[in-house]
């Protein structure tokens, strides 16, 4: 009785996509069905919710995607991602397609929510794959946890969307704080009087993608293990729609699945060890005897200056280096003081390098900030964040600078950044800045696995579907 009840419900999924709509016959719905997935899709299109400077679609574009378009707010972060992406001198094997529809410049959510509902809705069945989550900033271990921060509400319009266009995936990538629950999203049980439960953001959202329709899961990944020269763990949830899960062996388990044997897969083509450290990423990118020249950056004010980088040494930076010519964008080196320099030289001297600060250390080189890491130039170099003055250089008593942030972020060195350097105060809730870019970013390689097993998914729910569909005609054609 429940395998006749599943059937039913299958033919009903593939007479709803290919039958009801043009007013076909079950059996022509099934035959269309049938004829169409024995062409496997060459380019899944997939559309990036917050898209920041564009790292998930970097990652995704790499898989064999083919992006159509991207919200972003901020104008800095729109501006890079415009650069890369949009414009006439973007690769134009990453170029998104754009509807016309939509003006390319930074959106905010609610706005094309507001403007454009209707043409969100008219794209059902065109787009594939929903990429994006909201911003991290809320739910962030690395600062002040903010519970009420209205950015942490922000997954109702992102849940809106997803509603609007109805893909068969959801990526999203936030911090594992996403996973912690909150007193203020206590949840309080009517029906058996127990007290209030907390539960967290990603919990409350999980629920609302259930009501729309999907199944979702999150594992929690060190982009370290996906040849990313960084120890950053991030909350990875994929969501399924529920009409296609039958046709996948495995379920939702499977995508994960599919994404260790994509990890192995990329590492074997990249040339890379389980391991890449600090200096296979930016050995070349060290100022060392190198001549200083002033910032070539037209969008950097004067006084500053950056190193003409050497040759690549390892095969990560040959892999950085594929398709870039001169020197690459947003090498400005800082301009610390004296007295900057040298508190950073002891530190480097005297500090265990690859591990924070501890409190102790901090009060007695004078240093106020909660999060200061040396890096370690044989290990991964630690978590990428917003603020440029969390990680020290593993030999050079300085801060990275925008580019070798991205280098360890795997972002390619053809990939230019735009916008103003830094930013401060209250302002950083406001703006996106290059470095703030970089570190608000998903690493392009760990988003390339992603797609890389998200792509292989579809496609054997697509040849399930078709052997159901065939099978289903057969039986069709010998009952008339």
């Amino acid at each position: 009785m429940a395998r006749r009840a599943q059937k039913d419900v299958l033919l009903a999924d593939l007479t709803g996509l290919w039958g009801s709509a043009g007013g076909r016959t079950l059996r022509e719905a099934l035959g269309k069905a049938a004829g169409e997935f024995d062409e496997v899709k060459q380019a899944r299109k997939f559309v990036d919710l917050f898209s920041g400077c564009g790292g998930l679609s970097l990652g995704l574009s790499l898989a064999g995607m083919r992006g159509l378009f991207a919200i972003e707010r901020d104008d800095m972060a729109f501006e890079t991602f415009s650069t890369n992406f949009i414009g006439d001198d973007s690769p134009e094997a990453y170029r998104f397609m754009w509807p016309s529809w939509l003006d390319q410049r930074a959106w905010g959510i609610d706005e094309v929510l507001g403007e454009h509902k209707e043409q969100l809705e008219q794209l059902r069945g065109e787009v594939e794959v929903l990429a994006g989550g909201p911003p991290c900033q809320g739910f962030s271990f690395a600062g002040r946890r903010i519970e009420d921060d209205p950015r942490n509400l922000l997954f109702n319009k992102y849940v809106e969307v997803v509603e609007a266009l109805q893909p068969n995936v959801l990526v999203l990538e936030n911090v594992p704080g996403m996973q912690v629950a909150h007193k203020s999203g206590a949840v309080v049980d009517l029906q058996s009087g127990r007290s209030p439960r907390k539960q967290s953001f990603y919990e409350r959202l999980a629920d609302s993608l259930d009501t729309a329709g999907y199944v979702v899961k999150a594992e929690l990944l060190d982009a370290s293990r996906f040849g990313v020269p960084q120890k950053r763990s991030r909350l990875i949830a994929i969501g399924i729609r529920k009409g296609l899960l039958p046709f996948l062996a495995g379920g939702i388990d499977r995508v994960f699945a599919l994404l260790e044997e994509a990890r192995c897969q990329q590492l074997r083509e990249l040339g890379v060890g389980e391991v890449i450290s600090a200096a296979d990423a930016i050995s070349d990118l060290e100022i060392g005897d190198r001549p200083m020249v002033p910032c070539t950056d037209a969008q950097s004010p004067r006084g500053f200056f950056e190193a003409t980088p050497r040759s690549a040494m390892t095969t990560y930076q040959e892999l950085m280096r594929q398709g870039a010519s001169g020197t690459p964008n947003s090498m400005r080196l800082a301009r610390h003081r004296d007295e900057v320099r040298q508190r950073f030289a002891r530190i480097l001297l005297e500090c265990r390098k690859g591990v924070r600060m501890n409190d102790e250390a901090r009060l007695g080189y004078g240093l106020k900030k909660h999060r200061i890491y040396p890096m370690s130039p044989t290990e991964p170099a630690p978590t990428i964040t917003t603020l440029p003055d969390d990680v020290l250089h593993y030999s050079e008593p300085r801060i990275l600078t925008v580019r070798e942030s991205a280098r360890i972020q795997s972002f390619p060195d053809w990939f230019l950044f735009k916008g103003k350097y830094t930013t401060g105060g209250d302002r950083r809730t406001r703006e996106c800045p290059r470095y703030t870019q970089v570190g608000n970013a998903v690493p392009p390689y760990l988003a390339r696995v992603i797609g890389m097993a998200v792509s292989q998914a579809l496609k054997e729910i697509e040849l399930a579907q078709a052997d159901f569909a065939t099978s289903e005609l057969r039986t069709v054609a010998a009952a008339e």
